[in-house]
């Protein structure tokens, strides 16, 4: 029992001297705070309208947005980030015809392996999880409507190019599982895969 305590202490000790050790070496700091302008391109994949016809007739349009995220390495390589933006505004489209609008807030929270921190250009890859939350429905006069929430995976990849120990430009991908039914009169009418991938450009601030 003492010798497994003993081992405890020892790993714990360790991983703190290990720690420590990267923070030393890295006076940049622990958090990094990114603003990007951000391009959403939705995949526009739906099921047919009433289980009959053809597929892929519901579309969402392509936006650009701000994006602000936010970052804490928990170690020179790995980290995480939180996506933030404000809920974004989108037409909806049937048969390339407009049918009305809906807003959404996508906050996605991703795990990421930076490769080369150290380095003035460094890229990163992440995994995580998407909550997208649809509000101000305003479909067919007021019949049509969106779920309300939507979870799914999130991914991406970027690179980071240093300008000094605090700043840095950054371009980035992101690709984001959204979904959600359908509804006309409260009916699953259709299941939509909006699937949007984001290409963003921004600057970042490490402190």
């Amino acid at each position: 029992m003492k010798k497994a305590v003993l081992a405890v202490i020892t790993i714990t000790m360790g991983m703190l001297a290990l720690q420590s050790q990267a923070q030393a070496q890295d006076t940049s700091g622990n958090w990094l705070v990114r603003a990007r302008a951000v391009h959403i391109d939705p995949a526009d994949k739906s099921d047919p309208v009433g289980g009959t016809g053809a597929s892929n007739r519901i579309g969402v349009e392509n936006r650009t947005i701000p994006e602000v995220d936010i970052s804490y390495f928990f170690t020179p390589n790995i980290a995480a980030e939180l996506v933030l933006t404000y809920p974004q505004k989108h037409d909806v489209y049937l048969d390339g015809q407009s049918i009305g609008t809906f807003k959404h807030l996508p906050p996605s929270l991703l795990a990421q392996y930076h490769f080369t921190p150290d380095k003035t250009v460094s890229p990163y890859v992440g995994l995580g999880v998407n909550w997208t939350t649809f509000s101000k429905n305003d479909m067919l006069n007021g019949q049509g409507s969106l779920e309300h929430d939507s979870f799914g995976l999130a991914a991406q990849a970027g690179i980071d190019f240093k300008l000094d120990t605090h700043w840095s430009l950054n371009v980035d991908v992101k690709k984001l599982q959204i979904r959600s039914d359908v509804l006309i009169g409260g009916v699953k009418a259709s299941h939509v895969k909006v699937d949007p991938v984001l290409f963003g450009v921004g600057v970042g601030y490490r402190f």
